[in-house]
């Protein structure tokens, strides 16, 4: 990263313009997507309080289920974005189909997964003898989604590698507003109660996969590229997203042991950090959202054979990180007033929350390096490197906050050590961007 010279004003408004036109509409619809979860229990908390808490239960397995293969999207973007950068375009959508296709057999894997394990699973987490039923019901219909989530995830990757972000924006919002009208008129018109939510879920994710398809199938048919599946192709897109897979797992179980530190501390601690922590989610799109635009012009440079470009902006775009970093920092600071009385009115809890407010907010700056750096590294289809990096991360981090509770610190030190994992990650995500290694130039990697 530092073998080039600064880039001029010209190209640095170049990256700018280019990082604004993807970043902006990626981010509309990462924020969409947990807007489903939201119109779904907004409508459900009405049916009662064993239909919302079985909600919450079925939707915590469905949540965790689909975003362990988020890898779909990361690894299709930037191998569809590699070919685009080569000037291939027939190669870069036969390399996208590849990836809707692991999707779609992946999908059908987990269905026959969850189907018969639906009441275990339900079990597993806790659900109570009232609530389980409507978890059970929720889960096994929704289950029957999740080959359309898949496909979703992957399209979207192949269009973020074609380099069109506005499209899954455009997605994502009629599926949201399908999803909501799908749900109140299914849940109280047809009268289908927590099914019905299901069953509107089902239906509004199958009309977004069937959209993308209809993009991706245009694409191909007028690049001549074919649509039928290629072994060879898939065994591929399932080779480059394994170390995705085990970056995704690490960070996962980074956050179930941040959770499960916390609700040792006390409820008001374990409350107060599902606070912070849906703060910290939220904040995380508007990073996430760069480090999409990264991943898709840096596919698209190295594909290109341009080392220069990407070095120049990938530094480019660590400054963008650091910049939005330092904004949402002092948003943070500055919304706490307003922000904690949205969550809760127990004084305790938010005492609680305040001090872990102001580790989330000095420890933006790093959060935007390392999305940055994450998405760049993606996009030069370095994840074995990822998965080790984030592997070591969750050594540090797990005996960090383990001993939190052991040493009587409460959750401010819980949530530095989160800064402390976020530091670690971005040290090592800075070393391997400064060492050049990430540079490799051509259609594939």
């Amino acid at each position: 990263m530092t073998q080039a010279a600064a880039p001029p004003a010209a190209s640095r408004r170049q990256h700018d313009r280019e990082i604004v036109a993807l970043a902006v509409p990626a981010f509309g619809a990462l924020v969409a997507e947990p807007l489903f979860v939201m119109a779904d229990s907004a409508i459900v908390g009405h049916l009662g309080t064993a239909q919302l808490a079985g909600l919450g239960v079925a939707s915590a397995l469905l949540t965790t289920a689909v975003s362990i293969f988020v890898f779909l999207a990361y690894a299709t973007t930037a191998a569809v974005a590699r070919r685009v950068g080569a000037g291939d375009l027939p190669a870069a959508i036969r390399q996208g189909m590849d990836g809707i296709w692991l999707a779609l057999i992946l999908g059908v894997a987990v269905i026959a997964a969850v189907l018969p394990t639906a009441p275990a699973l339900v079990e597993f987490f806790g659900a109570s003898n009232t609530a389980a039923p409507h978890a059970t019901t929720y889960l096994r219909i929704s289950a029957l989604g999740i080959p359309a989530m898949l496909v979703v995830l992957a399209a979207t990757g192949v269009l973020r590698g074609l380099q069109d972000t506005r499209t899954p924006l455009y997605v994502a919002v009629a599926g949201f507003v399908a999803n909501a009208a799908l749900n109140a008129g299914l849940v109280y018109g047809a009268g289908l109660g927590i099914a019905g939510s299901a069953w509107g879920t089902v239906i509004a994710q199958c009309g977004m996969a069937a959209a993308y398809l209809v993009v991706v199938i245009r694409g191909a048919r007028r690049h001549g590229a074919s649509l039928r599946p290629d072994a060879v192709g898939i065994r591929s897109s399932a080779q480059a997203g394994a170390p995705l897979l085990v970056r995704t797992l690490s960070l996962r179980a980074v956050l179930m042991i941040a959770t499960a530190v916390a609700a040792r501390l006390g409820d008001a601690d374990i409350a107060a950090h599902q606070i912070v922590l849906s703060l910290w989610s939220l904040l995380a799109f508007a990073l996430d959202a760069i480090a999409i635009a990264g991943q898709a012009i840096i596919g698209r440079c190295l594909g290109a054979g341009d080392a220069q470009g990407a070095r120049a902006a990938c530094r480019r775009m660590v400054e963008w990180g650091i910049a939005v970093g330092v904004v949402l920092a002092l948003l943070v600071v500055i919304s706490r007033p307003v922000f904690l009385p949205l969550f809760t009115g127990d004084q305790v809890v938010k005492d609680a929350a305040l001090p872990a407010l102001l580790v989330v907010a000095l420890s933006q700056p790093v959060c935007g390096i390392v999305f940055v750096l994450d998405g760049v590294l993606m996009g030069a289809g370095d994840g074995p490197y990822l998965a080790r990096a984030m592997v070591l991360t969750l050594a540090v981090f797990a005996p960090a906050a383990l001993l939190v509770p052991a040493l009587g610190g409460g959750l401010t030190a819980l949530w530095g050590a989160m800064t402390l994992m976020m530091v670690v990650r971005m040290l090592t995500l800075w070393l391997r961007a400064r060492s050049g290694h990430w540079v490799v130039t051509g259609a594939t990697r």
